[in-house]
Order: C-alpha cells, then sequence, then structure tokens
C-alpha cells in the first residue's frame, strides 16, 4: 500500500534505522532538519523528522519513481495513538493524524514501536 497523504490508510510500517532513510530525502530538508524516527513497508517510507513528516511512495516496477509527500506539524489539528493489547501474538499500535484541511491519515505499525514516543514527538511540535 502506498504511503502518501493522498490516502486514509498505511499498513504494516515497521522500524528502521534512520541511516535507513532514503538518501534523497535529505535533499528536501531545510536548515536544522533531522530525521527523528522512520518507517517501512516493503518499499515506501515514513520519515518523522524535527519539522514535518515525509511520506515517500516509491512507483512502478523498477521503483525508479518516487512521489514525496511531505506535511508539516503545524497542519495537525489533533491526533489519535492506540496501543497494542496486553497478550497479543503480533501487536500493532496505530496512530491517526488529523489535518486542518480536514484530511485524515491512519498509520498502523507493527513489532516493537513506542507508540507513546511518537505521541510525544507530534506533542512536542504541534503544541510550540
Amino acid at each position: 500500500m502506498a504511503v502518501n497523504f493522498n490516502q486514509n490508510s498505511v499498513f504494516n510500517l515497521k522500524p528502521i534505522p534512520n541511516e535507513q532513510v532514503r538518501a534523497e530525502v535529505h535533499n528536501l530538508f531545510i536548515s536544522g532538519e533531522e530525521v527523528e524516527c522512520a518507517f517501512q513497508t516493503i518499499r515506501d517510507q515514513l520519515v518523522f523528522t524535527n519539522k514535518r513528516i515525509i511520506a515517500i511512495d516509491v512507483q512502478g516496477i523498477t521503483g525508479k519513481r518516487k512521489s514525496y509527500s511531505t506535511m508539516p506539524y503545524s497542519k495537525i489539528q489533533y491526533f489519535s495513538i492506540q496501543t497494542p493489547g496486553l497478550i497479543e501474538i503480533f501487536p500493532d499500535s496505530e496512530l491517526y493524524l488529523m489535518f486542518t484541511n480536514g484530511f485524515t491519515a491512519k498509520f498502523e505499525f507493527k513489532g516493537n514501536v513506542d507508540i507513546g514516543k511518537i505521541g510525544r514527538m507530534i506533542s512536542e511540535y504541534v503544541l510550540q
């Protein structure tokens, strides 16, 4: 499933080391912007920086074509997180972001993801 801000849901995001963020993403950065955390589906990535959220949608069979979508934290009106259950075999967490333009994005994270940390990070940038 493609990662962008034109669709409602993205599933199976798994954490990746910040060093594995696609190199070309850094060309989008403004002065002082840094990666906070990053996640990946099979080919697509979702990157949280200290300024915004960047979605990279890898397209086509070869994957050479990519679509980059960004949304600054200032456009988040409110958000919601769902933590995994106590005895889940495959724990997952969910993040809902509601933007000022009326768009709602839902992201499902698989595995050992500290969704509370993501919530605190978003709060830091939204409430400043």
